[in-house]
């Protein structure tokens, strides 16, 4: 399979070296396949096969192509409702943060209530568009409120339309991306897959569908059923930067890290021909993380250097800053450098509170972990105010996960001060803590899990055989990756020495 998904990915990137000498790029250049997509609507016959287009980038996340697509079929045809539909279901990026940005609110109202103004259509069209309007009502209802009521919608549509290829794709998404990240039975992505999964073998050119069995299926538990998906998605549609990086998000799951590479070289690369910033970061985080885990440490580094050259808008989108922020701090994390940790800087950029969290969470690892546990601490009150924030704003999952952030720095800094029982009771309440709860897609994964943290601590303290087994659960969870696999040869070395419980690891 990976020698096969080589030669795709050379295929691909000679398409895109073709594309960018044959047009000039602008935003979001018109891409040349997409798949294929068919959303029959009562709008004027000659804006069928551009409706259709506009969707196929809907479905694979080009939002920005997609919008001016749409714009283009409501200039051609005013009085086709769904083109305004369309423009306003650009707005919604219904898999991660912000869902709808501000600007995006104002322009999916405005265009709800031109298409209920257009009037006309067929039940199934006024469907769409009455369940497109629920995530735009009144601002003072939450975003997980209004997408609750667009899932049920859409449930209903999905009801009457049982034989409608579209309903019952839109349908699907809107359950992955209800999906709860405590949820770990995956009820909602099990229900989207059952869906879905008859609908892609009947419809094996359709891009939704493999992209959204994807994202269903990106967790431990369903990892491995993704994999068709998987392999189907860049071949379908290889013109657009998302369908590339995709296929590596059940990589990671899997520890394929070669595949992943792959798939991430030709996502940044086509990205940065589109000029889609944010998808470029997106692959390049998954490239860092990728080759830390071969070991391809210069490999990483020179992703790193390239994101140095690159001007990162400063806009607060949580995928931009995400990625800008994780890259370095997971090669200094990921190589044991933990004097690279301590220095780490707070982003410049105007950065969500929870990426902010990320780069305090670094320096407060790297100051305990060089012996430096009263400053250490400093960073654990500054993760505890930002916790708090983000509980009293109402983001259960981020208020979560710096909770997680903080215990670890805590633990460490317990370790620095000789406490080791209070280490360990702190970081394994953070590793059950991380294990309750899914990853969100735009992450590969925590920047080192606390799992993994737990079994380094016990191996410090020459709990080989305690640490061996927190190593296990580790890679049952993150298959492949290196510092587990690491911890556990050398808990599993009978050659093994108990070493200074204060000292840290050597740079890896």
């Amino acid at each position: 399979m990976r020698a096969s998904w080589r030669v795709l990915v050379t295929t691909l990137l000679c398409f895109a070296c073709l594309l960018a000498t044959a047009q000039e790029v602008h935003d979001h250049p018109a891409p040349e396949r997409l798949g294929d997509v068919s959303f029959p609507v009562s709008c004027k016959p000659d804006v069928q096969t551009q409706f259709n287009r506009a969707v196929a980038l809907l479905h694979s996340f080009a939002y920005s192509a997609a919008e001016h697509e749409f714009q283009s079929v409501a200039g051609k045809d005013p009085g086709c409702a769904m083109a305004h539909w369309g423009i306003a279901m650009s707005q919604v990026h219904q898999l991660w943060e912000p869902q709808i940005q501000a600007d995006g609110y104002a322009i999916g109202q405005q265009q709800i209530a031109e298409a209920h103004k257009t009037g006309g259509g067929t039940d199934r069209e006024r469907g769409f568009i009455n369940a497109a309007a629920l995530l735009f009502a009144g601002p003072e209802i939450p975003y997980s409120t209004r997408a609750a009521n667009y899932e049920r919608a859409m449930a209903d549509l999905a009801a009457a339309n049982r034989n409608d290829v579209e309903v019952q794709v839109f349908y699907a998404l809107a359950l992955v991306g209800n999906a709860s990240p405590s949820d770990k039975a995956h009820a909602r992505q099990k229900q989207a897959a059952e869906i879905l999964e008859p609908l892609f073998r009947q419809n094996p050119r359709h891009p939704g569908i493999p992209h959204y069995l994807i994202h269903a299926y990106d967790n431990a538990e369903l990892a491995t059923q993704g994999l068709a998906a998987a392999k189907a998605y860049a071949q379908i549609a290889p013109s657009a930067p998302h369908a590339l990086h995709m296929p590596s998000h059940i990589f990671t799951r899997l520890g394929l890290w070669e595949d992943s590479i792959a798939s991430n070289m030709a996502a940044r690369k086509a990205a940065h021909d589109a000029g889609d910033i944010g998808e470029e970061l997106h692959a390049m985080d998954y490239l860092v993380y990728a080759y830390l885990q071969l070991g391809g440490n210069d490999d990483a580094a020179q992703v790193i250097a390239d994101l140095r050259g690159m001007a990162i808008p400063k806009t607060g989108d949580f995928k931009v800053a995400y990625a800008a922020t994780a890259m370095p701090i997971r090669y200094s994390a990921e190589r044991g450098d933990w004097r690279a940790a301590a220095a780490t800087e707070v982003p410049a950029m105007n950065a969500p509170p929870h990426v902010v969290a990320i780069a305090i969470w670094a320096r407060g690892i790297g100051l305990a972990r060089t012996n430096h546990p009263n400053e250490a601490m400093q960073s654990v009150k500054s993760l505890e105010k930002i916790q708090q924030q983000l509980a009293q704003a109402g983001n259960a999952y981020w208020s979560t996960q710096v909770e997680i952030l903080k215990r670890e720095v805590e633990a460490w800094a317990a370790q620095a001060q000789g406490k080791t029982r209070e280490a360990v009771l702190e970081l394994r309440t953070a590793a059950d803590e991380e294990d309750s709860v899914e990853k969100l897609p735009v992450t590969p994964g925590p920047i080192l899990p606390a799992r993994e943290q737990l079994g380094d601590l016990l191996l410090l303290q020459g709990e080989l055989k305690l640490a061996h087994h927190e190593f296990q659960l580790a890679l049952a969870n993150s298959p492949g990756r290196a510092g587990a696999l690491r911890g556990m040869a050398a808990a599993s070395s009978s050659r093994s020495t108990k070493p200074n419980a204060n000292a840290p690891l050597p740079v890896r």
